[in-house]
């Protein structure tokens, strides 16, 4: 199984060579250094949570686009063998794509672990990205900026993605399973 930083170089550098960008062009797009970009090509990177959205971003492509493994057969992924990406923020927020969107379809599923701390803040995704949460344990406030809806386990809430949003661990051992769904 090709592990997690071979994926993201082999399609970075797939989806920018698609645009016919140079890596100083995705770099300025994106607002990260060239370095960064050169590094995660190479596979040498440890990318955030945050430098991958503003790359998928500047694509045009969904975050998954960047992560997935792109699997044909059943896939069964063990908790304990999760390769999520972390947040740059202060935030104790992982993010492990467990599901991508196959062609023609558009969604994405992943498993959320965060603890209480600095809530994670998102920027606005693709217009007409709607989030889906399902809150397996702990307990936090997720939603929109501004107006966050109290979470406990097994509540589902369903919210704009387009927009900015948050997700605040309230309890530890908070975990949930996002949805990302793209029109």
């Amino acid at each position: 199984m090709e592990d997690l930083g071979t994926r993201i170089a082999r399609t970075l550098r797939r989806e920018r060579e698609a645009l016919g960008l140079s890596v100083s062009e995705l770099a300025r797009q994106a607002s990260v250094s060239k370095a960064t970009v050169s590094q995660l090509e190479t596979g040498s990177g440890n990318p955030s949570v945050e430098t991958l959205w503003a790359l998928g971003v500047a694509l045009n492509v969904p975050f998954a686009v960047l992560v997935d493994q792109q699997a044909n057969a059943p896939t069964l992924i063990r908790a304990a063998d999760l390769a999520g990406v972390p947040s740059s923020a202060a935030s104790a927020y992982t993010a492990s794509l467990l599901s991508a969107s196959p062609p023609g379809a558009r969604r994405d599923l992943y498993l959320i672990q965060v603890e209480p701390g600095e809530p994670r803040r998102s920027e606005p995704h693709h217009p007409g990205t709607t989030e889906h949460v399902i809150l397996i344990s702990g307990q936090a406030l997720i939603g929109p900026s501004g107006e966050p809806v109290l979470l406990n386990p097994g509540d589902y809430l369903s919210y704009a993605g387009d927009g900015p949003h948050t997700f605040e661990a309230t309890k530890p051992g908070t975990s949930a399973v996002l949805i990302s769904e793209l029109r």
